[in-house]
């Protein structure tokens, strides 16, 4: 029923899922915070905002970015978990508007008064969260509910980083949370999704090894990963908790390992999930050189902020694009410049801070590869997702089917 009301829906097709808007202006607002934050990072321009220059990049991409993408994600999700009708049409443009209100709250906080922007930013996840809960519990898929606990708790962050950076000046310990969420959704999302994509191509296209599917082992990671993530937060630059990082860092590669990732580089629609995930386990040694006293802080944090987050969006907001509207599951030209420019982007942020005697190159490298791929998402899939599969498949360079 879901899909029939989804396939008969009579609107522009931009508002027909959930993920068509929000990955398009999530992809927008991506490549545009970060040509801003550049000039900002080097006392060339300012904005109206409240927070501190770096609070403000660190909200727009934590609390900004990431919700949009996650937001698309869920509510596609949850009507193939439940059953039930998706969330479209007027709905879906009234949350969209609440998003972008938040944006703009945010950036002119300095002006409408921090308490105002908050309700105006928090209220964006708070309906989220309502909403999925709703239909979670409508539809009985109490298996899935963890992820809203999880969407849930971001919230939390979220209002303690507008708490945080007005009491003490600069947010802090709301970063470690909000980024503490993220990488726990990657690891239970992704640690379903992942083998389970690579098993059906596997099956198809290159019969052997296949994955390991989500079990026991998987559990205890993501249990050992929250644990850790917590001790993180906490105490980041403890001695145990840089053990502790390390061992579930290794954890991580051997998930990862029991993937059989390096049999689908024929495919890098697939790979790209798997070289996401690499900068999971690879965040979480950083951080624990950091705790050790070896590497600055911000060289894990980057690792899995612009590397697993934004690798993993990307890869998720392609693939989900290309499926949900019916197009063919492989990687176009331009769909393959776009994972490059994000891993070339991750990788030189981290460098920028391991090897800081080139700190500057590397910056500008990663900040333009980072706008290089959202924005080239936003044109490359823009008109698919707008409802202009023809014009897209003829900027991917994909030869459109015969009539």
């Amino acid at each position: 029923m879901a899909g029939a009301r989804s396939r008969n829906f009579a609107g522009w097709p931009l508002f027909a899922n959930s993920f068509r808007p929000f990955f398009l202006l999530a992809a927008i607002q991506a490549g545009l915070s970060i040509l801003a934050w550049l000039p900002m990072f080097y006392g060339e321009l300012s904005v109206t905002s409240a927070f501190a220059p770096r609070d403000w990049h660190v909200h727009e991409m934590l609390y900004g970015f990431l919700p949009a993408v996650i937001t698309g994600f869920l509510f596609t999700a949850i009507p193939n978990w439940t059953g039930r009708l998706p969330i479209q049409g007027t709905s879906l443009g009234a949350l969209l508007v609440v998003w972008l209100a938040g944006r703009a709250a945010v950036t002119l906080s300095a002006e409408i008064g921090w308490s105002f922007a908050l309700v105006v930013d928090a209220a964006f996840l708070a309906l989220v969260v309502a909403a999925a809960t709703r239909e979670i519990i409508a539809g009985g898929n109490w298996r899935n509910l963890p992820v809203v606990v999880l969407v849930l708790m971001l919230l939390a962050g979220n209002v303690g980083f507008h708490l945080e950076a007005h009491v003490e000046g600069a947010a802090d310990v709301s970063i470690r949370v909000g980024i503490s969420v993220v990488m726990l959704l990657i690891a239970l999302i992704g640690g379903r999704i992942i083998p389970s994509f690579t098993r059906n191509w596997l099956v198809k296209f290159n019969p052997g090894r296949l994955p390991v599917p989500f079990g026991r082992f998987d559990g205890a990671v993501i249990g050992s990963s929250a644990l850790a993530l917590i001790a993180w937060i906490v105490a980041p630059l403890n001695m145990i908790t840089g053990v502790v990082m390390v061992v579930v860092g290794v954890l991580h590669l051997v998930r990862l390992a029991r993937w059989a990732g390096d049999r689908t580089t024929r495919e890098r629609l697939l790979l790209i999930l798997h070289v996401g995930y690499v900068f999971m386990p690879l965040g979480f040694i950083l951080n624990a050189l950091a705790a050790f006293g070896e590497l600055p802080p911000s060289a894990g944090i980057h690792a899995w902020m612009a590397g697993a987050a934004g690798t993993m969006t990307l890869a998720v907001m392609t693939r989900a694009s290309l499926g949900h509207t019916g197009q063919a599951l492989t990687a176009s030209p331009a769909t393959q410049a776009i994972y490059a420019a994000i891993v070339v982007a991750a990788l030189a942020r981290v460098c920028a801070v391991v090897v800081p005697a080139h700190g500057d190159v590397l910056l500008h490298v990663a900040a333009f590869g980072w706008v290089g791929a959202f924005l080239g998402f936003a044109v490359a899939f823009g008109p698919l997702l707008a409802g202009s599969p023809r014009r897209a498949l003829a900027i991917m360079g994909v030869p459109a089917p015969a009539r």
